[in-house]
C-alpha cells in the first residue's frame, strides 16, 4: 500500500476491493485458452459502443496508436498540418509526427482547452486536421470547433485519451469528429491491467482500414492486403476493461464528489480550479489546479503525507524533441503560464471525505488560512 497519508493514486487499493472479479476474469480467459482477438474482444468494443453511442469501436494496444491510425485512415499524412493545443502529453503530438504530418500548435483558453478563437489564425492552405484535447476529462468547445472545420473543409480527430464517461451535450467525448482516441492506460479511470486504448468512429472505411491495419493487414490468416502493424488489445485487458465498465459510472460518480468538495473547502484565492461548464458532464480523470508558488506547495503537501503530481510542467512545443518546428518561450502564453501554475491533486475514486478535507486543509494553510 501507499506510504502516503492520500496517495495520488491508489491500484493496489483498487486489486484489493476487484480480487475476486479481476482473478474471475483471468480464470475465464485463461481456462477457454485463446489470447489474441477472441470474443472477449468483440463483447468490449460492443460494450464500449454502447456506453459511447460510437457506430464502431476498435480495440488496439494504447490510446496513442487510436489517434495514430485514426489520423492514417482519415487521410492525414505528408505534407499535411494538425492544429492541436500545446497543453497535453506528448502521444499527442507525436501520433500527428508518425503519420508523417506536421504538428501546429494552438494556445488554450482559461479552461486549459484549445481556444477555438485561436484556431482560425493556425491555419494554412496546408492545414487538413484539428485535434482537440479533452484534457484531464473536460470537454472541449465541439460545435465551435465542428464549425470552424466545416468552414474550412478540415476534418476533426479527436484526442479523447481522458474523456471516457465524458459528455456534452449528453454526447460522449470521441463522438464529435471523424474519431477519436481513447486511452486504457492504467492512470485513465477506466484501466487496464497495463497499456490498451479504443478508436471511436461512426465511418464505415476508417473503421474498416484500422480494423485492417492493426491486425498486420490480414483480411484472413494467409491473406495481406495491406502491411499493418500488431496493435491489439489482448483478450484478459478486454475482459477485465467489461468488468470495469459496468462500474465505470459509479467511479466518475465518486471522482466528481472529490471534485466538487475541493471546490467547496480550498478557499485561498491563489488556487484556481477551473468550472464545469453546464452543458457538460466532466469525467475528472485528472483534477488540476493552477497554484501561485507551485512548487513550494507541492513540497509543503508532501511533507504532510500528500502526493501530487505536476501534469505537466513544459507545454509540447518547448520540449527538445518540437525544436525542428520552430517555436519559442512566449508562443502560446497562456499555456506556458498554465503549466508553470498547474497541480494535480489526488481526488481518486478511493479517497474518503475527510482525505479530500484534509488535502484542502492543508492548501489553505500553505496559503495563510486557517
Amino acid at each position: 500500500m501507499s506510504d502516503y497519508k492520500v496517495p495520488w493514486i491508489d491500484l493496489q487499493l483498487r486489486f484489493q476491493e476487484e480480487r475476486d472479479e479481476i482473478m474471475a476474469c483471468l480464470e475465464r480467459v485463461l481456462s477457454r485458452g485463446h489470447l489474441v482477438l477472441t470474443e472477449e474482444v468483440g463483447a468490449f468494443e460492443a460494450a464500449v459502443a454502447a456506453f459511447t453511442g460510437a457506430r464502431h469501436c476498435v480495440a488496439l494496444n494504447s490510446g496513442t496508436d487510436s489517434l495514430m491510425m485514426a489520423l492514417w485512415a482519415a487521410g492525414v499524412g505528408k505534407g499535411d498540418e494538425v492544429i492541436h493545443p500545446p497543453v497535453s502529453f506528448v502521444a499527442t503530438t507525436g501520433a500527428i509526427v508518425h503519420v508523417g504530418a506536421t504538428p501546429v500548435f494552438c494556445d488554450v483558453g482559461d479552461d486549459q482547452l484549445i481556444d477555438p478563437a485561436q484556431i482560425e489564425r493556425q491555419i494554412t492552405p496546408r492545414t487538413k486536421a484539428i485535434m482537440p484535447v479533452h484534457w484531464t476529462g473536460r470537454m472541449c468547445d465541439m460545435p465551435a470547433i465542428l464549425d470552424i472545420a466545416e468552414r474550412h473543409g478540415l476534418i476533426v480527430v479527436e484526442d479523447s485519451a481522458q474523456s471516457m464517461g465524458s459528455y456534452m451535450n449528453d454526447r460522449h467525448g470521441g463522438t464529435f469528429g471523424v474519431a477519436g482516441g481513447i486511452s486504457f492506460h492504467p492512470l485513465k479511470n477506466l484501466n487496464a491491467l497495463g497499456d490498451g486504448g479504443m478508436m471511436l468512429t461512426d465511418d464505415d472505411d476508417i473503421a474498416r482500414k484500422v480494423r485492417l491495419y492493426h491486425n498486420h493487414g490480414l483480411r484472413a490468416r494467409d491473406d495481406v492486403e495491406v502491411y499493418g502493424v500488431n496493435s491489439r488489445l489482448d483478450s484478459l485487458n478486454a475482459e477485465v476493461l467489461r468488468f470495469r465498465l459496468a462500474r465505470l459510472d459509479d467511479v466518475i460518480s465518486k471522482r466528481r464528489r472529490n471534485a466538487n468538495l475541493y471546490r467547496e473547502l480550498i478557499k485561498a484565492p491563489e488556487v484556481s480550479i477551473p468550472a464545469e461548464k453546464d452543458n457538460c458532464r466532466d469525467s475528472y480523470v485528472m483534477f488540476l489546479v493552477l497554484a501561485e508558488r507551485r512548487d513550494a506547495l507541492k513540497a509543503h503537501l508532501e511533507a504532510a503525507s500528500v502526493q501530487t503530481l505536476v501534469y505537466y510542467g513544459t507545454p509540447l512545443h518547448l520540449h527538445d524533441a518540437a525544436k525542428s518546428l520552430g517555436y519559442g518561450q512566449g508562443d502560446f502564453p497562456v499555456a506556458e503560464a498554465q503549466c508553470a501554475r498547474v497541480l494535480a491533486l489526488p481526488h481518486h475514486q478511493n479517497l474518503s471525505e475527510d482525505q479530500v478535507a484534509y488535502v484542502a486543509g492543508e492548501v489553505n494553510a500553505f496559503y495563510g488560512l486557517g
